[in-house]
């Protein structure tokens, strides 16, 4: 059977970016595992299941998955998850990565073995941060030289202040294309499609929440292939 583990935030994960995925991998019968960093239960981001800020439908699809899902409920901790046991790891974003997913040791060793083993990792809007933290087994940035795409610039200034804060008052401390590219990444968050979801090698990075879905098809043509 195929294996699939999801690295899901406790600071705030971005509630379509994961359950869409989660959902589209289950139905094809993927056998899923759920990690978070210290293996308590994932926060899901407040403004993720907000109506006005995604809809009704989308609002109580996911407030009701984050509640009910068993494997969300009872995850394991991020330390005890190993690459080689799982065909495909996924990291969902939302701006609570910035502060655990993407500065944790244990997530930035699985996103290497994974790119650099025989997995697919697909990796979605700001958790995409953690490519510019995470070396491979010659000590250069995993990203460098890779198209990527992800959470863009030109969103993020719609959404903090001039003091990088967000509207919870919690500053960003770095912007992701700022810190992609400086790790050598090739961006291209694709600013005039509707969708923008990128493939290098075995590594799959998607921009934002509505392309959950279609991020979720290509890593399963990926697992396919």
């Amino acid at each position: 059977m195929t294996t699939a583990l999801f690295v899901v935030s406790e600071e705030g994960y971005w509630g379509e970016e994961c359950i869409a995925p989660l959902e589209a991998l289950t139905e094809a019968g993927v056998e899923i595992t759920v990690a978070t960093p210290t293996g308590s239960k994932p926060v899901v981001d407040d403004l993720s299941i907000d109506p006005e800020q995604v809809g009704e439908e989308t609002a109580a699809h996911v407030e009701e998955v984050h509640a009910t899902d068993e494997r969300l409920e009872n995850p394991i901790p991020l330390a005890e998850a190993s690459a080689d046991e799982y065909d495909a790891v996924v990291f969902p974003g939302g701006h609570g990565t910035e502060w655990d997913v993407n500065q944790d040791g244990h997530a930035r060793a699985l996103l290497a073995a994974t790119v650099e083993g025989e997995g697919v990792a697909l990796v979605v809007c700001h958790a995409v941060g953690l490519l510019a933290f995470t070396r491979g087994s010659d000590g250069e940035f995993l990203v460098d030289g890779r198209e990527v795409t992800g959470f863009p610039n030109a969103w993020e200034t719609d959404i903090v202040d001039d003091h990088d804060r967000l509207p919870n008052g919690r500053k960003l401390p770095y912007w992701v294309e700022d810190e992609v590219v400086a790790a050598g990444g090739t961006w291209d968050a694709e600013l005039e499609s509707d969708t923008s979801v990128t493939v290098d090698g075995n590594l799959i990075t998607a921009r934002g929440p509505a392309s959950s879905q279609r991020a979720a098809a290509v890593l399963l043509e990926e697992l396919d292939g």
